[in-house]
């Protein structure tokens, strides 16, 4: 037993209670349970239980909120660090106003902590919701449509194309090297794969087919692979799930992947991250892409999470004020020393008070900044965080430019 609260207790959820899990679910998401796509999502959440931590309130021997946390790692401007991924939220309707969610995520963010996990992510029913919950957005995707005359087609492209497996071992290997230079992904381990293949992105459109993932890998010159495309193909129209590459030759063999099949289709559909110039890149750039904020950021340790940080100079001093409403460690002023690039982050004080020194945000606004989505000069200019000019001009230089690519889902 972890907490009791009216009656009720939290504690881990056991494996022989998952049915209990996948009820909760179908329950809270039953709005949406119309399409194929969420009813796939609710079974396959039970493959994960044996790997995170689920915790859940129980009434008796029944459970009415859950939470689950999962073990990853992402890149953040190079420096990898640990990251807790928070999914299958739930709570039953006539126990909402009782504060289970709340202390869920407070004990769920106390195991990160203590497990070095300082970053969490999370994919939000409601973003006003989890910024509530100190989370804010950090990444965007784009859909987009491409009619078979705009698929680009290049010429002289070196290398080659061939059709494998979904789980060839080329593909971990192009997608191991992308991660490593790529700020803000995954480095995907296991559990990062089993996601891949299990939550589709096109799922909907897929669930009740025999239409099945597939693979195409282009290899330079010297045969080494350097980029790959997840696709489908289904009423006419070419599915891009996933397109990976390590070079422009790769994009553009890629592309030339697609555009072989312009005579079996009629549209492309595809996602990719916000950053990525799609129609630009387009010699028809008039096609019709949709952008959306799509995953959102934690900062679960404020102190540890700085002192870890890649900053672009190796020698400063800064002051950050930070407010956080639902975990008390992470409330205070915080003092980051850099010098020859060894950092050190003290906190000052353990409560807010106006410093003319102290650049002031809350944790939400700390994580999309360091996280690269928003500049430090925006947020100033939206009033989410508020300092003398000096020490925002600094803030801006220590920090990488990047915005974070993040194409996974969980």
């Amino acid at each position: 037993m972890i907490n009791q609260r009216k009656g009720l207790i939290m504690r881990e959820i056991k494996q022989q209670e998952m049915a209990q899990s996948i009820e909760l679910l179908n329950y809270v998401f039953q709005d949406s349970l119309s399409m194929n796509k969420d009813r796939f999502f609710v079974m396959k959440k039970s493959k994960q239980f044996d790997v995170g931590h689920a915790l859940g309130w129980f009434d008796g021997d029944q459970l009415v909120s859950q939470v689950l946390s999962l073990p990853f790692e992402v890149n953040v401007h190079g420096t990898v660090y640990d990251m807790g991924g928070i999914t299958a939220v739930g709570t039953y309707p006539e126990y909402s106003s009782h504060g289970l969610m709340q202390q869920l995520l407070e004990e769920c963010l106390q195991r990160m902590r203590d497990e070095g996990k300082y970053l969490s992510f999370l994919f939000p029913y409601s973003i006003p919701y989890y910024r509530k919950k100190g989370w804010e957005i950090m990444s965007d995707i784009v859909e987009f449509e491409i009619k078979d005359t705009q698929i680009p087609h290049y010429k002289d492209v070196p290398g080659k194309m061939r059709r494998v497996d979904v789980k060839h071992a080329h593909i971990f290997d192009i997608y191991s090297r992308y991660a490593q230079v790529t700020h803000g992904v995954m480095v995907r381990n296991q559990i990062a794969w089993n996601e891949k293949y299990y939550e589709d992105f096109w799922e909907e459109k897929f669930i009740d087919s025999d239409i099945q993932l597939q693979a195409g890998v282009y290899y330079d010159e010297q045969d080494a692979p350097q980029g790959y495309l997840f696709y489908r193909i289904m009423e006419d129209n070419f599915y891009i799930d996933e397109i990976v590459y390590l070079s422009e030759d790769a994009r553009k063999g890629l592309w030339n992947f697609v555009y072989a099949h312009q005579s079996m289709i009629d549209n492309v559909y595809g996602k990719t991250t916000g950053n990525e110039p799609v129609a630009f890149l387009l010699e028809d750039s008039e096609i019709i892409q949709k952008v959306t904020p799509y995953f959102m950021a934690r900062v679960v340790d404020v102190a540890a999470f700085l002192e870890k940080f890649p900053y672009a100079r190796s020698t400063f001093q800064l002051q950050l004020a930070v407010t956080d409403s639902v975990v008390a460690w992470n409330n205070g002023i915080f003092e980051i020393t850099a010098q020859d690039g060894a950092v050190t982050v003290k906190r000052i004080t353990d409560t807010v008070t106006k410093s003319q020194h102290a650049i002031h945000m809350n944790v939400q606004t700390l994580a999309t900044m360091f996280l690269g989505y928003k500049r430090p000069s925006y947020l100033e200019k939206v009033e989410r965080l508020q300092g003398n000019a000096m020490a925002i001009g600094l803030l801006e230089d220590i920090i990488p430019i990047g915005i974070p690519t993040f194409i996974d889902y969980f």
